[in-house]
């Protein structure tokens, strides 16, 4: 099984909070990545900084993460997913972010799980697989 990272746990990383390292340790052969999601997520908090130096730093750590990383496009197969998955949480009265139900549908399509440091949307995706990057 494959891993999507999500951008609760990049920005957490960039801060010092927790390191990638331990987690990817003994797991060398399944393939981590992002979604564009993540990607424009990233960013958009690039362009967000609050000075010219914090952008440049971020920026950095973007185009970092960019080149490491496959990147996992928002397709037709994720789009069907998340079209399921939006309607039936809809008929329950759940709501998700947008951005959240988009990385989880690409996980979903490829099989992958996804990691993240932030339960509170993903744990309400059936069918998803989440881990906890603590």
């Amino acid at each position: 099984m494959g891993v999507i990272f999500d951008t609760s746990v990049l920005v957490t990383i960039e801060r010092g909070s927790l390191n990638i390292e331990n987690f990817i340790k003994g797991r060398e052969d399944e393939p981590f990545g992002i979604s564009a999601i993540t990607v424009s997520e990233l960013l958009h908090g690039v362009h967000r900084a609050d000075s010219e130096k914090r952008r440049l730093k971020r920026e950095a750590y973007v185009e970092k993460i960019i080149e490491t990383f496959p990147i996992y496009p928002f397709d037709l197969s994720a789009a069907r997913f998340y079209a399921r998955i939006w309607a039936n949480l809809a008929k329950k009265g759940i709501s998700i972010g947008s951005h959240d139900l988009m990385i989880a549908s690409t996980a979903i399509s490829l099989g992958f799980s996804v990691v993240t440091s932030d339960m509170r949307d993903y744990g309400k995706i059936k069918g998803l697989k989440v881990e906890q990057f603590a």
